[in-house]
């Protein structure tokens, strides 16, 4: 069987997700598309790189991400870095030949995105295979959704919803993360949790043309973490600990028009009590409408148009074998998925495209396309008015 021989950048919780991914996929999907080797992990702190090293089976670690890129046997970088790092990273491994997945959003800036899709679009003219980590949309039961869209089942799509509600940051004692600051990760809640309900849309509905939009920041300064991984809202620092100024947003609203002609509406923030990772998607249709909530992972509600007038409402789908992705998961019905699983489903769709030399769903261009839809959104926020989306 085909070795593919793994850099990793960046040890912290997407890299251990990608780990996890890599580590599981031939387990879950047997036989595999290849082997993948955990050859290199590289974390910038020389004490995380060592740990990870040990911790994740890696054969080798280091601190500056060049030695992955320029090492003849890597086949394959996993860019699991803050989102400024990802442009010159992916770059590089991408005109060295490498096989590049790389964390969302796709860059911390559009010029950088668009540098990004260009590069990927050249590789591929050698074979090379780019992906941003979109895991949502590989959801069995959003793949159920799609499928039911493509067959004609729901009818023309009228109008899309979708909601993207955390809480981690709602303490304004959790700490200042590279996530609150904008030199690093470009935005705040647009790029971190909208993005994956934009892509969501988009590979439901079809490409987002316009915007109208309100962006928010609840909490304008934070205590300044010293160090170490990202802690995101686990701990609280205090009131006596140093604080900074926070540059990105907390909250975005908006309302969006398709190419299609649907519209629809997108909400998210990092600021809700009480919702921990709330997605929800609502298509409806002119014969029928889907829902999905990311909390009831394993379920799909449908509601078909046709059913008579005493019967019809929404009705529970449990997605499992006979599903996508169902027969290499688990083979009982019921035996419900996490993101463990999804991350793994992911590593799958990437290494198979490697494989078979076909680019995933989610290249490049289209996490390049995600991001003008946020700088859309951006835009629209300072406006005040409807903005286009950058063809």
């Amino acid at each position: 069987m085909k070795k593919l021989n793994v850099g990793l950048v960046g040890a912290g919780f997407m890299g251990k997700a990608h780990v996890v991914a890599y580590s599981n996929m031939p387990k879950l999907f047997w036989p595999a598309p290849a082997m993948p080797v955990l050859k290199t992990i590289c974390d910038i702190v020389p004490e995380i790189a060592e740990d990870s090293r040990e911790r994740f089976g890696f054969e080798k670690c280091c601190t500056d991400w060049r030695e992955i890129v320029n090492d003849p046997e890597i086949d394959v970088v996993s860019v699991c870095t803050p989102n400024n790092a990802h442009a010159p990273i992916a770059i590089a491994a991408l005109e060295a030949g490498k096989h590049v997945i790389c964390e969302k959003p796709i860059a911390s800036t559009l010029a950088d995105a668009k540098a990004m899709a260009d590069a990927a679009a050249k590789a591929a003219e050698k074979g090379i295979i780019s992906m941003n980590a979109y895991q949502y949309r590989r959801v069995p039961a959003i793949v159920l959704a799609k499928k039911f869209i493509d067959e004609g089942s729901l009818g023309e799509i009228l109008n899309v919803r979708c909601t993207y509600l955390q809480s981690w940051s709602a303490d304004p004692d959790s700490p200042l993360s590279w996530r609150f600051q904008k030199d690093i990760a470009g935005a705040g809640t647009l790029g971190d949790i909208a993005s994956h309900v934009i892509d969501i849309a988009q590979y439901l509905a079809g490409d987002i043309d316009e915007v109208v939009s309100m962006m928010k920041t609840y909490i304008t300064e934070r205590p300044v973490q010293e160090g170490g991984v990202d802690l995101l809202g686990t701990v609280k620092l205090g009131a006596d600990a140093p604080r900074k100024a926070v540059d990105v947003d907390d909250e975005d609203s908006f309302l969006v028009k398709f190419k299609s002609g649907a519209s629809g509406s997108i909400e998210a923030t990092r600021n809700a009590w009480g919702r921990n990772n709330f997605i929800t998607v609502e298509l409806h249709g002119t014969l029928g409408s889907v829902y999905f909530n990311y909390e009831r992972l394993n379920e799909l509600q449908v509601c078909w148009a046709k059913d008579p007038d005493d019967r019809r409402g929404f009705k529970t789908i449990y997605t499992g074998p006979a599903h996508f992705y169902g027969d290499a998961t688990w083979n009982i019905p019921g035996m419900n998925i996490g993101y463990g699983e999804l991350k793994a489903i992911e590593m799958f769709d990437f290494i198979s495209a490697i494989v078979n030399g076909q680019q995933p769903s989610t290249r490049f261009e289209v996490g390049y396309r995600v991001e003008r839809v946020c700088a859309a959104v951006a835009k629209s926020a300072e406006s005040r008015q409807w903005e286009k989306v950058e063809d």
